[in-house]
């Protein structure tokens, strides 16, 4: 459907857009015919500051129309959070300083017109606010206090806000939105839009390209349109219909905030948040294990007054895992006393705890893909040439990795595929990798990883596009349970 350019006043806007429909935000709130449209996109340029404005009710409706209206209301009630903004306002203090120092006068005042900027030399400050608060209009006002710039206030604004000498550049802009390439061409518009997030610079990217394509493939026999985003995208959440993150995860990163963010806008997204909470903090995991008597290598959790259980409890070599490690980042092995305290001193200077894990060698790890409560792939990662971690970075930074063999679920031990449908539940009900060690003839859980490694070649040697279909659809029944926003 054509988009939707929601104004108080039509008679402020003097630039037609080509392929976008003006719209009084009066005439959208009372007739039928938005009231019946499915799926448009809503872009809200009204005032929308204070509750229950006309711009309120505006996005609150579009909401409730399953249309798609940016700002979502989710994101109006974000701005009215002081301590959020507070939070993110902390978090850019080094760009802001780093952008605003050089200036002579006490106050300055950023205007951001669909995630753009005026002054360029100000532009990466402009997206990383949008980003947090995808807005059209936003006004931020930052204020030098003791030699330091901080932001103070942060608002959406109308376009009747907007000064006249910014009129035409508002335009530029919008336009420039609108006419943005929004993935291949298509002969037809696809039911749902999806996006998802890859980092082409990612050393470990957990697909590579020729997986990526595959996934977009797949999402196109289920009626999806797929776009590839990256972390400059945040503002654009609202514009797609569900999110696939193909970024490595971590809870203090974007890839988390992408996540909170395109479910506070009503997305179906995978990995939920709440996964990426949970998988990628191994405490979690040691006592998720232990709670639901899931057979994994005895482990514990100490704090610096406690680590002495661990010359207690365990015989070496043990080994030593950060909370929040990722692939076989953060995992060492302490091999005598000395090596322990060494260790325990450099994870402790970042982390209040630290899991303390038997060592469990073996020749391989059994992997498996666990997609919403069911088995769906299963691998022997062999351990990488001279090394007892699936993979080992050298001197250089050069990364080696085991041999991967895939087999179908039915030829994969029936213990290990049965454990691993029983730890994944743990975490979820989306997309994961199980780690399972076998030791006489006996399955541990190790791990479960949220976003797990599917590369062209590898887990999906046995599946093949069936592999990639399976993923999307699970977004496809998700989001024809939710229906057409």
């Amino acid at each position: 459907m054509t988009p939707l350019l929601v104004v108080d006043n039509p008679a402020r806007v003097s630039f037609p857009i080509a392929g976008v429909e003006l719209v009084r935000a009066r005439d959208y709130l009372t007739d039928p015919a938005f009231a019946q449209a499915k799926g448009a996109r809503v872009f809200n340029l009204c005032r929308t500051s204070s509750y229950q404005t006309v711009g309120y009710y505006v996005s609150l409706l579009a909401d409730g129309r399953g249309h798609r209206p940016l700002p979502a209301v989710s994101t109006m009630q974000d701005l009215k959070n002081d301590a959020l903004v507070r939070a993110v306002a902390a978090e850019l203090a080094p760009l802001v300083e780093k952008r605003l120092k050089s200036l002579t006068s006490d106050a300055y005042t950023l205007s951001i017109y669909f995630g753009r900027c005026l002054a360029a030399r100000h532009q990466d400050l402009a997206t990383a606010l949008f980003n947090r608060f995808p807005v059209p209009l936003l006004r931020a006002r930052f204020h030098r206090e003791a030699g330091t710039f901080s932001l103070s206030t942060l608002r959406a604004i109308g376009l009747s806000d907007v000064p006249d000498h910014h009129i035409a550049f508002v335009q530029q802009q919008a336009e420039a939105h609108f006419r943005r390439k929004r993935g291949p061409a298509r002969r037809r518009a696809a039911r749902f839009d999806l996006a998802i997030l890859v980092n082409p610079e990612e050393a470990d990217a957990p697909s590579d390209k020729g997986a990526l394509d595959r996934f977009a493939a797949a999402a196109r026999h289920h009626d999806l349109d797929v776009e590839f985003i990256d972390k400059t995208d945040a503002g654009r959440i609202p514009e797609f219909d569900a999110l696939f993150l193909r970024e490595t995860t971590a809870v203090n990163h974007h890839t988390y905030r992408f996540a909170r963010r395109a479910e506070a806008d009503g997305l179906v997204v995978m990995d939920d948040s709440t996964s990426i909470v949970r998988a990628t903090n191994k405490v979690f995991l040691a006592e998720a294990f232990a709670k639901h008597k899931l057979p994994h290598p005895k482990s514990l959790v100490v704090d610096e007054r406690h680590a002495g259980r661990i010359l207690e409890e365990f015989v070496f070599p043990v080994v030593l895992k950060r909370p929040d490690s990722s692939f076989s980042a953060g995992v060492k092995k302490a091999e005598d006393p000395e090596q322990l305290a060494q260790l325990l001193a450099a994870f402790f200077e970042d982390s209040e705890l630290v899991v303390a894990q038997a060592w469990t060698p073996s020749d391989f790890d059994w992997r498996v893909g666990v997609l919403d409560g069911q088995p769906l792939y299963a691998c022997r990662y062999g351990m990488a040439p001279g090394h007892w971690q699936i993979q080992r970075v050298d001197e250089r930074g050069k990364r080696h990795y085991g041999a991967v063999e895939t087999m179908d679920i039915a030829s994969a031990p029936e213990g290990a595929v049965k454990l691993a449908v029983r730890a994944a539940r743990v975490v979820g009900q989306g997309l994961y990798g199980v780690d399972i060690k076998e030791k006489d003839g006996r399955f541990l859980v190790v791990e479960v990883n949220d976003n797990p490694s599917i590369e062209a070649g590898e887990e999906d040697r046995v599946l093949g596009k069936d592999l990639y279909r399976a993923v999307m659809g699970w977004f496809r029944t998700r989001l024809e349970a939710r229906g057409t926003r």
